[in-house]
């Protein structure tokens, strides 16, 4: 099984690889930040440190305050306007990589569901998996900032 994994936007200027080892967890945002950037229910993200991807072609940013108060940036191809990947200010060691831009997301398994409390009834959390009912919490990112060293 091949351990290299790669995405794109849409018309492929900007590109990504990492090591499929290296991602440390995957999740459903439900918060209605997601809802509006990604225009559907949910952004499915995987978290990985920074200095575990390679990204190819520049990114366009756009930042807000998020629904937890954090600065989110949000990086969109700027040709066709495709999200990529986003992260906050905060933790800027962190990525949040589109799982929609996967070239292959087949292996993606979803750790958990965030703001479950703004899912709508046409895209409710999957209930098979952990759910926040908003964000994680200080244990959940203490453990992600660990696993990113």
């Amino acid at each position: 099984m091949n351990n290299i994994q790669t995405g794109k936007c849409q018309c492929g200027k900007v590109n990504y690889s990492f090591k499929k080892d290296k991602v440390i967890s995957a999740h459903h945002c439900h918060c209605k930040d997601c809802q509006r950037t990604t225009g559907s229910g949910k952004a499915t993200i995987l978290f990985i440190a920074k200095k575990n991807i390679e990204v190819n072609g520049d990114l366009k940013y756009f930042e807000s305050v998020g629904t937890a108060g954090s600065h989110v940036r949000r990086g969109f191809c700027p040709e066709c306007g495709s999200g990529v990947l986003s992260y906050a200010k905060e933790i800027s060691h962190i990525l949040y990589i589109k799982a929609g831009t996967l070239d292959d997301s087949s292996w993606v398994k979803i750790d958990s569901n965030f703001f479950a409390s703004a899912a709508e009834d046409w895209s409710k959390p999957d209930e098979s998996i952990k759910s926040f009912e908003k964000n994680p919490g200080v244990m959940s990112s203490i453990k992600t900032l660990f696993k990113s060293i």
